[in-house]
């Protein structure tokens, strides 16, 4: 790959991150009255956010059954009621148990005491 095909990979992908970013704004002007598609617009991020990450998850070990072990862990974890340091003392348990260096440095930083 030649430095000029480089740029104009760099220059497209410039104009349609701005075309995303920019209609939407251009197009609605008006304040939208719908109420299917505000609450269409309102659920967009958590259903990206799910197609991204649920793959991902099952994916990440060569076994299914301790992908979906560590999936249900994570869901108990950060059940509705729970805090997010819920999920964080989860995870500094796991790395003390299973031996992860970085465990005690994100506990330290977090000023948690093991």
């Amino acid at each position: 790959m030649n430095a000029k095909t480089i740029w104009l990979y760099i220059v497209v992908m410039a104009g349609v991150t701005y075309l995303i970013r920019m209609l939407p704004l251009a197009l609605l002007r008006k304040k939208l009255r719908s109420r299917f598609i505000k609450s269409f617009l309102f659920y967009v991020p958590y259903a990206v956010l799910a197609v991204m990450t649920v793959p991902a998850i099952f994916e990440s070990t060569g076994s299914v059954f301790s992908a979906t072990v560590g999936f249900a862990a994570a869901v108990l974890l950060a059940s509705p009621g729970r805090g997010s340091a819920a999920c964080g003392i989860g995870r500094l348990r796991r790395g003390i148990l299973h031996g992860v260096d970085d465990a005690p440095v994100l506990a330290h930083k977090r000023g948690i005491r093991l």
